[in-house]
């Protein structure tokens, strides 16, 4: 079915999700890691678009139940489970473990494209207050409490 408004509210809601999704991405940039603007950006949009795509499978999968009288089930949650495995597969190649200095780097990345998944999925539902408001709380831990263990030690050595 050729629904242009549906098409046009969905490239506007991918839009939304890329913007937000960018505000967490920057601050990766900034902050010199792996996955930086663009790929918080794609993933964001990424996961609002596979999201919209389920309403269109839902409403073309229950036509069809209605006209062939076929029993078919559709779960969205399922496709929301199935994008976040994915983008978490991606988070997963920001990982890096350094053996010579036994520590692992990345895993802040990987929890902030697991979020930032989260984030597009949430636009895809509506839900842009939210959207913004987590998208602040993810600033928040990566940008303040990036300074607390820092500060915690020079307060240590200090004593």
């Amino acid at each position: 079915m050729l629904n242009i408004p549906f098409q046009l509210e969905m490239m506007l809601t991918v839009l939304i999700a890329v913007l937000i999704g960018g505000i967490v991405g920057l601050e990766r940039e900034l902050a010199g890691k792996p996955a930086g603007l663009r790929t918080h950006m794609l993933v964001s949009g990424a996961a609002a678009f596979l999201v919209k795509l389920t309403h269109v499978l839902i409403f073309s999968v229950s036509a069809t139940e209605r006209s062939q009288s076929i029993i078919i089930q559709t779960d969205p949650v399922r496709i929301i489970q199935a994008i976040i495995i994915g983008f978490s597969f991606i988070g997963a190649g920001t990982i890096i473990q350094r053996k010579t200095e036994e520590r692992i780097e990345g895993l802040t990345t990987a929890a902030s494209i697991l979020f930032t998944t989260g984030l597009g999925i949430a636009v895809a539902c509506n839900q842009y207050l939210a959207s913004i408001g987590v998208a602040v709380i993810i600033l928040i831990v990566n940008i303040v409490f990036n300074f607390i263990p820092d500060w915690i030690k020079n307060q240590v050595r200090k004593k």
